[in-house]
């Protein structure tokens, strides 16, 4: 009995070994590429396998279900499946010599709900004539910047124009914390560049510097008001309709519809405050739903600018109806994509703030949801758009 129980333990605790060994994966090339799994949709990322790095360390955005990953090298892969706040780590063995250890995380969910004193923050914001969203934020307890809240975004993206001429000592770029005054509270972010940005801002405000709260949008009062806590008298507020919100490469998502000619089509679009047009359709997912596109009748066609100052051709056409839950808007000026989106290869719709300007909003980062309510502006008009194009 002794000798069974003694091979009993033993087996049990190399099966315990088994399960904790780190995976090892081969690679003969130091370039590699990752796959993020949302639904049917794979974001693509490339990475660069480097054995000087002690612990290599890519982020996964904001989940709120599981999703597969997937690490390829050159003659090798490894697919797994990461919860919100976990992390994997394996070792890359390169060229047969060098052990790279890799770790993939998920970022950790935050829910500031039992803060204690609660926070009401109450700060002025706008939309200017030009549909973009804009408030006051002091940089780095000196500098005073206005920048427009992006839910298109992360962190914060400074223009070159701003970084020339609003700093006399440049801010270190993409690895430096910044403290953020907005409204009466510090918040913390890195730092990047870009080409350009809302007109008449210096820069974007990503969503996830509210992760963890909850911004309510009050375009009727012109105010942003972070909470750490739902007011009751949102979540008793009737007139508001609630969306799940989903995260597709770390920027959040809802569903909405979009038909023409008696035919339907719904998909996740991603809820850009950023974007300010009324909304970007992607020509691959149209041909997928088999979108009658050659019936909405062609405006004009432009060339757009990314955050990159790179060049989007579009095309503004007519769509017959737009529906965001209960709420339909008749004959939308949309822009159609003529090339490949550039978010990470992935196909995506973009919902814009020249339609969501139109609602009250509150954007529950705790609970992931939604909530919209027509304001003065929900029947704002199109015809200007419908005569340029734009």
């Amino acid at each position: 009995m002794k000798t069974i129980l003694t091979l009993l333990l033993a087996l049990n605790a190399c099966a315990c070994f088994a399960q904790k060994a780190t995976p090892i994966i081969k690679a003969h090339s130091n370039q590699a590429t990752i796959y993020v799994k949302y639904d049917q949709r794979n974001s693509v990322y490339r990475w660069h396998i480097n054995p000087k790095v002690k612990r290599d360390v890519f982020t996964v955005g904001k989940l709120t279900k599981p999703t597969t990953v997937t690490f390829k090298t050159d003659s090798d892969s490894l697919i797994f499946t990461i919860k919100p706040g976990q992390r994997r780590e394996f070792v890359v063995l390169l060229n047969d010599k060098d052990s790279c250890v890799t770790q993939i995380q998920n970022i950790e969910t935050k829910n500031l709900a039992k803060l204690s004193p609660e926070i009401h923050d109450s700060i002025p914001f706008f939309v200017n004539k030009f549909n973009t969203n804009f408030l006051r934020v002091i940089f780095d307890r000196k500098d005073s910047l206005v920048l427009n809240f992006d839910t298109g975004a992360n962190e914060v993206a400074l223009t070159n124009d701003a970084l020339k001429r609003k700093f006399r000592a440049r801010p270190t770029l993409y690895n430096t914390d910044y403290t953020l005054q907005i409204g009466s509270k510090l918040y913390t972010s890195k730092v990047h560049d870009i080409e350009m940005a809302g007109h008449e801002t210096d820069g974007l405000l990503g969503w996830n510097n509210f992760d963890g709260m909850i911004v309510e949008l009050n375009y009727d009062d012109h105010k942003l008001i972070v909470h750490s806590k739902m007011p009751k008298q949102i979540r008793h507020d009737k007139d508001y309709q609630t969306f799940k919100m989903r995260y597709i490469d770390n920027k959040p998502f809802i569903e909405s519809e979009l038909q023409q000619s008696g035919t339907k089509a719904k998909n996740w679009f991603l809820f850009d405050l950023g974007y300010t047009r009324t909304v970007m359709l992607d020509s691959d997912l149209l041909k997928e739903a088999h979108f009658p596109t050659r019936d909405m009748k062609v405006l004009n066609t432009v060339i757009m600018h990314g955050a990159s100052g790179n060049e989007v051709p579009v095309i503004t056409s007519d769509l017959d109806l737009l529906k965001i839950g209960s709420f339909t808007l008749e004959h939308v000026p949309v822009q159609v994509m003529q090339h490949a989106n550039p978010m990470h290869g992935l196909n995506i719709h973009i919902l814009g703030n020249d339609i969501l300007k139109g609602f009250n909003t509150v954007l529950d980062f705790q609970k992931n949801v939604v909530y919209l309510k027509p304001n003065k502006l929900y029947h704002t008009d199109f015809a200007d758009q419908k005569k340029s194009g734009t």
